[in-house]
């Protein structure tokens, strides 16, 4: 069943209908949150706090975009209030980046932690506005019209900033662009 069957039956008061809506969004939300906010708890409590107003607003949905698209504007909405709320502190992207696979050369294994190290620093440095179009880009796959939808603004907005964030990511990251010619 398509996602906006779901809604549909959803509005129609069919509990099951959006808890399927969940099922198949829910690791993805989780995975915005977690990129945007950098900590577990906070990106479970906003994903999870997305569904919970999407499921009351479900009238307000007006199917001019995907479902997803949809939710993907909540959350982050709620990420970016959670962001202004939060006072400096030390984030858990770390023990993500940990994550590398044990292969057969050592030193592979350190340059790519080290890569993965300086990607999210580069990535974290970026304004909210910048950051997000990255996030819902590069590792949601997004297109332009989607994360405009999102971002509530134009996709010649989208496009620029898309431009501005990788220009500073090409600098903050220029060293590991040398030497490969």
């Amino acid at each position: 069943m398509e996602d906006h069957q779901l809604v549909e039956r959803s509005r129609a008061g069919d509990v099951a209908a959006f808890e399927e809506l969940v099922k198949r969004h829910q690791g993805r939300a989780y995975a915005v949150a977690y990129r945007m906010l950098r900590n577990r708890e906070d990106a479970q409590e906003v994903a999870q706090e997305a569904f919970t107003r999407a499921y009351f607003r479900l009238a307000e949905f007006r199917g001019t975009a995907q479902f997803k698209t949809w939710l993907y504007r909540i959350l982050v909405n709620l990420a970016t209030d959670q962001l202004r709320r939060r006072r400096p502190e030390v984030s858990e992207g770390d023990a993500v980046l940990q994550q590398v696979s044990i292969g057969e050369n050592p030193g592979e294994n350190a340059e790519r932690q080290e890569l993965r190290q300086s990607i999210t620093k580069a990535i974290e440095a970026l304004p909210p506005d910048l950051k997000t179009v990255v996030l819902l880009r590069e590792f949601e796959g997004l297109s332009y019209a989607e994360i405009a939808r999102v971002i509530r603004r134009p996709v010649g907005t989208v496009m620029s900033r898309l431009f501005h964030a990788r220009r500073r990511l090409q600098a903050s990251l220029g060293v590991y662009g040398e030497g490969e010619s």
